[in-house]
């Protein structure tokens, strides 16, 4: 009779080739990214693929001292910095991931705060519990223009969502910081057309052709920290739609909701409000690599209550100027 295994066991067996391949690929652009511009930019939000691409990017351009197995330690400084858009609606677990992991590496950190972009005027809320997450790409495009930056470098995937899946790996934006479909350069044999016009930019994604699979099994491998809320814990929560949304000051339930107390984890981390978490025991990266192989419904699908407005809202926002 076969024995029964877990995923813990199996890991280390696993054929980790295309991982270096993907590795290799996403250290390549980079670096095209650091020989190519002047002033880029890495977004971090402390979410898992922005997690990774730093830890790519640490591979590209600093000394590991750490060894095989042992959590990540780098010697030397990024040639950029890192940015992080803060809607003020965050996790407060993500947030303080974020300070201590930039504390740790030594980093610069730049942030562009929504709530600086309401006070300006060129952000107005409908109302104070409204999801502030479409309303990032303002603050994004104004930290943009104010520090000059001529690539952002993002964590953005393939198989996230419809419109991503139509993406360059260097991604042209206009000078008012939009996508446009006609005005992507070819990419053959891994050629890319940097060249811009001013006022104009390009968004830059090292991981385009991972999955979540490839991010979670890539995390196993390396031993790269995340916030602790990508793990089992328990929240309370009530159901909508067929999500669970999470009770917090800017989600409250209303009267009519049952509040209950479930064993979660987020697949995704963003704006507290339209993120949410999904049933799951999964404690380790094991078990969450296990969890993957099973799933049917990407991330997005499963886990955020924005993207769930249209077959067209994340088009529609990249058009805008969304990442």
């Amino acid at each position: 009779m076969n024995a029964p295994t877990t995923m813990t066991h199996l890991l280390p067996d696993v054929d980790h080739r295309h991982l270096d391949a993907l590795e290799e690929e996403a250290i390549f652009i980079l670096r095209e990214v650091a020989g190519a511009f002047a002033r880029p930019g890495l977004l971090f939000s402390s979410g898992k693929d922005s997690c990774v691409v730093l830890h790519l990017a640490e591979k590209a351009f600093k000394q590991k001292l750490s060894k095989p197995g042992e959590r990540p330690v780098f010697a030397g400084k990024l040639p950029f910095p890192l940015v992080h858009v803060d809607t003020g609606h965050n996790f407060p677990e993500v947030i303080e991931f974020r300070d201590a992991r930039v504390a740790e590496m030594g980093e610069r950190l730049i942030v562009g705060h929504l709530e600086d972009s309401m006070k300006k005027g060129t952000i107005r809320l409908a109302h104070p519990l409204e999801s502030r997450n479409g309303h990032q790409t303002v603050t994004l495009l104004e930290t943009i223009e104010e520090h000059r930056f001529d690539c952002m470098i993002g964590g953005a995937r393939r198989d996230e969502e419809k419109a991503r899946a139509k993406e360059r790996i260097f991604s042209h934006r206009d000078s008012f910081g939009q996508w446009q479909p006609k005005e992507q350069r070819p990419e053959l044999w891994n050629l890319f057309n940097t060249r811009i016009k001013p006022g104009e930019h390009f968004r830059a994604f090292p991981i385009s052709n991972w999955t979540e699979l490839d991010v979670w099994l890539y995390i196993a491998r390396e031993n790269i920290p995340l916030p602790n809320i990508y793990y089992t814990h328990k929240r309370e929560i009530y159901r909508r739609k067929g999500l669970l949304v999470p009770v917090t000051d800017v989600t409250p339930p209303d009267a009519s909701d049952t509040v209950e107390t479930v064993d979660v984890r987020f697949r995704t981390v963003g704006d507290m409000t339209c993120t949410c978490p999904v049933e799951s025991d999964a404690a380790t990266t094991a078990d969450i690599v296990a969890e993957t192989l099973q799933v049917t419904v990407s991330e997005r699908g499963a886990t955020r209550m924005d993207d769930r407005t249209s077959e067209a809202s994340m088009e529609r926002r990249k058009k805008e100027g969304y990442f």
